[in-house]
């Protein structure tokens, strides 16, 4: 069997990167409605507050200190 060829989507991404890029972009939307309050964005997603949390360590959405001027590192 050959290599199936890969299909992208608009922006040249995948299925993973597109499907990452929307999910970064509700929570991101979620969390500026609720002015970064995580109980309530999690809420609004219908997501625990820990799941919420877990995805956006993952997406690199965790808010860092207004002390520390360096961007959040993405793991």
């Amino acid at each position: 069997m050959g290599d199936a060829p890969k299909i992208e989507g608009p922006e040249g991404l995948g299925l993973k990167e597109l499907l990452e890029a929307y999910e970064r972009q509700l929570i991101q939307s979620a969390l500026d409605a609720a002015a970064w309050n995580q109980r309530r964005a999690a809420t609004a997603l219908g997501l625990l507050p820990t799941t919420l949390h877990e995805k956006m360590k993952r997406l690199g959405l965790l808010r860092r200190s207004l002390a520390d001027p360096r961007p959040a590192q993405v793991a």
